[in-house]
């Protein structure tokens, strides 16, 4: 069965991706979570926890930052109130985080997800005996390495089909620091805009922004993989992510119902590839107009990836 999860920027937008029949979302609180497109209060998670699961929906809570010291000791009471509201899973890639669900039998079922270094069968598979009942893959691995790996994995391994990359995550406040160098007095969040380019590149557009994880850096292009979704499905990827961050309001939605009427016609094995064109032109129409989309890794050849 293939199951479409999707972030959502705001409780409206939330229940419009439950009615699009969007399978889970995705959402959680900055304070935990990376690069949300929204931080939902504790009453807002517990009002989408117990919607979606009168539509007999989903919700994945995202406990995937890295906790430095401070923030683990925070991390108990998190656990202990979602343990009382019960997500469907919690997503996460601290091995501390980790320890905490084990110790503390909260009995709360975890998708690891560590970002870049989810890239193999076996640190898939060992994280499984510790308990996890998913993975999400990095966005660096190309289709001919899934293929193999997803003949190996023992749990489902989540891609992501449409959205932002991020590159590059830092601690260091690197937006702060430069604005303080050059003596500028700007804002910093997602909101502000802000891209960086390589050196004599001028076509390069890596879009930057700063939260409390630190400084987080997009790929030059956006990831749109739904002319590749039957491909994915016959090598057993049925487990697709929807990332709104730069994607925002109704254009997200109308996106989300382009891959719920996909997943309809592979699930009643009524792919038409005209059809699909037809899908593809319109989220073309509804992607943002200052950023662009590719396949990103997807055909890369493996021997070229240092």
């Amino acid at each position: 069965m293939i199951e479409i999860i999707a972030t959502a920027e705001s409780m409206a937008q939330a229940y419009d991706l439950l009615a699009a029949d969007v399978d889970t979302l995705y959402i959680g609180e900055e304070n935990f979570g990376l690069r949300l497109p929204y931080s939902f209060s504790r009453a807002e998670q517990q009002e989408l926890i117990e919607a979606a699961h009168q539509q007999g929906k989903k919700i994945n809570i995202a406990l995937n930052g890295i906790m430095h010291p401070e923030k683990m000791k925070e991390v108990p009471e998190y656990l202990a109130f979602l343990s009382q509201v019960k997500p469907d899973r919690i997503v996460v890639g601290d091995t501390g985080v980790i320890h905490l669900l084990r110790k503390g039998n909260y009995g709360l079922d975890f998708i690891y997800d560590a970002q870049t270094l989810v890239t193999n069968a076996r640190q898939i598979n060992f994280w499984h005996k510790k308990g996890a009942s998913g993975a999400v893959l990095a966005r660096e691995v190309p289709f001919d390495e899934m293929k193999l790996l997803n003949t190996e994995v023992e749990v489902p391994v989540e891609v992501l089909v449409y959205g932002a990359t991020c590159i590059h995550q830092s601690k260091r406040p690197l937006v702060e620091n430069y604005f303080n160098y050059t003596k500028q007095d700007s804002k910093k969040d997602k909101e502000r805009g802000l891209f960086i380019s390589e050196p004599r590149k001028d076509e390069t557009h890596y879009s930057i922004y700063e939260d409390q994880h630190g400084t987080h850096i997009f790929a030059n292009n956006d990831i749109d993989l739904l002319p590749q979704l039957q491909e994915l499905v016959a090598a057993g990827f049925t487990t697709w992510k929807l990332d709104g961050i730069f994607t925002p309001g109704e254009n997200f939605v109308e996106i989300a119902k382009l891959f719920v009427t996909a997943k309809k016609m592979l699930e009643e094995d009524n792919w038409q590839t005209a059809d699909i064109q037809k899908l593809a032109e319109q989220l073309q129409q509804l992607h943002p107009e200052n950023r662009e989309l590719d396949t990103g890794f997807y055909y890369f050849d493996p021997a070229s990836i240092k």
